[in-house]
């Protein structure tokens, strides 16, 4: 090999769903990258050969998600590829797509509040891999009980939060028939000693019964209160003040009568 050739650094997993990029540094300049992937009882597979980028999409040789890999960033130029001599070349932390990576924002579908019941139906997020038929698999298809949904939701314009676990796509709790609620949804892996939680959904409001004292809170109410009684002092002041001025004017008029 070359010994001269600079080496990869700074390499990282990134992974979402189970949606893989090896990312590491520096821009090559007059050589190449090569990534081969090692797993513990797989063969090795080349990706991105003799590529300029310092990203790679690695999901694909990763099918086996429990398996634990490594990656070897090869640092090669176009002549040494085809030598039998080993190039250059940096090697990653050890990656197990199962334990590592990052679960997805799930999605809301449906949710309605009717009485004291908040009813909220959503869907699992979707991987890369597909079954036999075409359709892509879901987390919970390669999770399966190792996976369960929290739900956080609070009244409208509150900081207290409660929280909901399921095994299931639907939520079903009980809250104030009065009030709007708000929430989110976040997956999560319990046996996981790191990345147990995943990525928060959208947080959405309902909107059932919603008052003006709901919607922009009682400050607003003070302001017209305010502005309400000062209406009413005036209506009743200024026809006494235009009264008095009247007669004033009046009396003023007849003055020169009288001098005469």
């Amino acid at each position: 090999g070359d010994p001269q050739l600079p080496t990869a650094v700074n390499i990282t997993w990134s992974s979402i769903n189970f949606k893989t990029i090896l990312q590491w540094q520096p821009k090559p300049s007059g050589y190449f990258y090569t990534v081969e992937i090692f797993g513990r009882t797989s063969d090795i597979k080349r990706k991105c050969i003799l590529t300029t980028e310092t990203e790679c999409d690695v999901t694909d040789v990763l099918r086996n998600v429990k398996e634990t890999y490594t990656a070897h960033i090869l640092s090669v130029t176009s002549s040494t590829m085809d030598n039998f001599e080993e190039p250059p070349f940096a090697v990653s932390e050890k990656f197990t797509p199962y334990s590592q990576t990052v679960l997805g924002k799930p999605e809301t579908q449906n949710y309605t509040q009717k009485g004291s019941k908040l009813n909220i139906v959503f869907q699992d997020p979707l991987t890369p891999y597909k079954f036999p038929n075409g359709s892509f698999q879901s987390i919970q298809d390669i999770f399966q009980h190792d996976l369960e949904y929290k739900l956080y939701y609070w009244k409208d314009q509150s900081s207290g939060k409660k929280d909901a676990t399921t095994k299931s796509n639907t939520f079903e709790v009980s809250v104030d028939s009065t009030k709007n609620y708000c929430f989110y949804i976040q997956g999560s892996i319990p046996s996981r000693r790191e990345n147990r939680n995943g990525q928060e959904s959208k947080v959405l409001c309902t909107s059932v019964g919603r008052n003006l004292l709901d919607e922009y809170g009682a400050e607003v109410f003070i302001i017209i209160a305010v502005i309400a009684i000062a209406v009413i002092i005036l209506a009743v002041v200024l026809p006494v003040i235009l009264c008095k001025r009247k007669k004033a004017k009046a009396a003023r008029e007849k003055e020169p009568l009288n001098g005469v």
